[in-house]
């Protein structure tokens, strides 16, 4: 962007302190659908679910670890060694899902080590510069450095724990050059609580019955042309379950080809229409069933593939206004905004709580969301703009040290969550998402439209100022306001007033509208109280200076 679009010498090739800001975007919608209903069963349907959905977990884990072995020498020959393997303890179509997951879950954890590297080379190179600078020195951003540490014993802390983090990357290092991964089947986390089971409130019976469900594997790839678009785990258009056995378990069949038919049926009440059609038509359908030990419920995840929808130009989006919204720790603030980014209405806010499980920070942004997208469509937008915001920076202790306080709201911000559930949302209500970049948008709203958007009916904060300043920054205008006038050139004297007509506004050559009171703040209160009993001057069919008043004749009486 231009270096003084903004208003702020060199804004743009990030001289004086200011980095680039990069374009809008319209963010792409969602590729895939999931939903999940619950599955009722019996005591005697969960018993059978569960043996065997712990047996092909036994499988998985044997797959993950001979995989995880292989490392990079990883190749077909030997996925079609451990297919063929699993073929036999299972079936065919088992074995393809045991090694697809076990394929996916390598890789994510490959990622991880890159992503894990990527921050501890961060953190290693922001306290290198901090240990480099003098104790108390202060940050100068024009010349790039950053503040020392304030204390002797603080520069002593961290310089040992750069010691700390240059063995941890020397160690993740070596294992990415061997294609090492560290994966536990059934999580770190429940793998940790097994040693904490006192401060967890939980026994080792009910531990144990959590980590078994926690490595069952109960997941098929769906494949069109195939029944109901899945062969191992099927559903049909009436709800009813059927599962195909592995080898082991062929005994347990109550239905012919070595299946199961649950004594449950399932309803999915969301998207329920168009999961329909799709197992009608024989499209492939992706089915995972799982265990909440907490609940004591089971439930089933139907997922599928959609087509790509191109993703509509961000001048057709914005096309009819946009709403600005500006992500907090508690709230949403919304503003309406019209193609000329003028404010439109009354500031939005939409709140939701983070606290507690994280079922119900789901649930609240959810909430939180559906009341935007409704308002959205209710003011007739048909864009919501929103800051492309990342924090996997900003978390660090480096970057926020002391403020522990801080750092703690932005570890919890769902920055992603919320991404993710707004586009995923707004594409079902044909509403685009324009992803902005963050940068000054708080400062620059609070400086340029907090203070002339408060009045005495209306207390603007910083957060429904930034709203503004995102929503003008999708729209492309600068976010700073039109420069009002001095003083004596408010009254049209000199110069042009802070709101214009524009060219192509029809009327706009007519005289103003007559408003009672004074025209301008260069008139004194009083004055122009009976304006509208003067004649115009200088006109044509109109005298130039007040006639005299004269009384007329009075009629004779007959």
């Amino acid at each position: 962007m231009a270096a003084g679009i903004f208003g702020v010498p060199g804004g743009g090739d990030g001289v004086g302190g200011l980095r680039k800001v990069a374009a809008s975007f319209v963010a792409p919608g969602p590729s895939g659908v999931a939903i999940r209903a619950r599955l009722r069963l019996s005591e005697a349907g969960a018993v059978v679910l569960a043996e065997v959905g712990v047996y092909l977990g036994s499988l998985a884990a044997s797959d993950l670890a001979a995989r995880s072995r292989q490392g990079l020498d990883h190749d077909a020959a030997g996925w079609a060694v451990r297919k063929r393997e699993l073929t036999g303890a299972s079936s065919a179509r088992w074995a393809g899902s045991i090694t697809k997951a076990t394929h996916d879950q390598w890789a994510l954890a490959r990622r991880g080590q890159a992503a894990d590297m990527a921050w501890l080379r961060g953190q290693i190179a922001s306290i290198e510069a901090r240990l480099a600078r003098p104790l108390g020195a202060k940050a100068n951003n024009r010349e790039g450095l950053v503040r020392g540490y304030a204390s002797r014993l603080e520069w002593h802390a961290k310089s040992r724990r750069l010691h700390a983090l240059c063995d941890r990357l020397a160690a993740l290092e070596a294992d990415w050059a061997a294609g090492k991964v560290h994966v536990v089947r059934g999580g770190k986390r429940l793998t940790h609580l097994r040693h904490h089971l006192d401060a967890a409130g939980l026994d080792e019976p009910g531990w144990r019955q959590r980590w078994r469900a926690a490595r069952m594997f109960l997941a098929a790839d769906g494949e069109s042309g195939k029944r109901c678009g899945n062969e191992t785990i099927r559903i049909t258009d009436t709800g009813q379950v059927s599962i195909k056995l592995p080898a082991a378990l062929g005994h347990l069949a109550n239905a012919p080809h070595g299946r199961y038919v649950l004594d449950a049926t399932v309803e999915f009440k969301h998207r329920g229409e168009e999961w329909r059609d799709r197992i009608t038509a024989n499209r492939a359908v992706a089915y995972r069933i799982h265990h909440d030990v907490l609940r004591g419920r089971w439930y089933v995840t139907a997922a599928w593939q959609r087509a790509a929808t191109p993703v509509l130009p961000l001048k057709a989006a914005l096309a009819s206004g946009v709403v600005g919204v500006d992500m907090n720790d508690d709230h949403l603030a919304a503003w309406r905004l019209d193609v000329h980014g003028n404010p439109v209405g009354e500031p939005q806010r939409f709140f939701y709580d983070l606290s507690g499980t994280a079922a119900h920070r789901d649930a609240q942004i959810r909430h939180a969301l559906t009341r935007l997208l409704h308002y959205t469509r209710h003011c007739g937008a048909a864009a919501i703009a929103l800051e492309d915001l990342d924090f996997t920076d900003g978390t660090s202790r480096e970057k926020h040290g002391r403020n522990k306080r801080f750092r703690r709201l932005i570890s919890r911000f769902p920055t992603a969550k919320l991404k993710a559930r707004l586009v995923s949302m707004a594409a079902e209500q044909n509403i685009a998402v324009v992803a902005v970049d963050p940068a000054y948008t708080s400062k620059w709203g609070t400086q340029h439209w907090q203070q002339p958007l408060t009045s005495t009916n209306r207390k603007t904060t910083r957060h429904d100022a930034a709203a503004v300043a995102i929503g003008r920054r999708a729209l492309g205008h600068p976010i700073r306001r039109r420069t009002t006038p001095p003083p004596p050139d408010q009254s049209d004297r000199v110069g042009h007033r802070t709101v214009q007509a524009r060219p192509d506004t029809r009327r706009r050559e007519e005289a103003r509208p007559r408003i009672p009171g004074p025209r301008t703040r260069c008139v004194p209160p009083g004055r122009g109280a009976n304006a509208g009993d003067q004649r115009a001057q200088h006109r044509s069919g109109h005298a130039a200076e007040q006639q005299s008043w004269h009384q007329d004749a009075l009629p004779l009486s007959p």
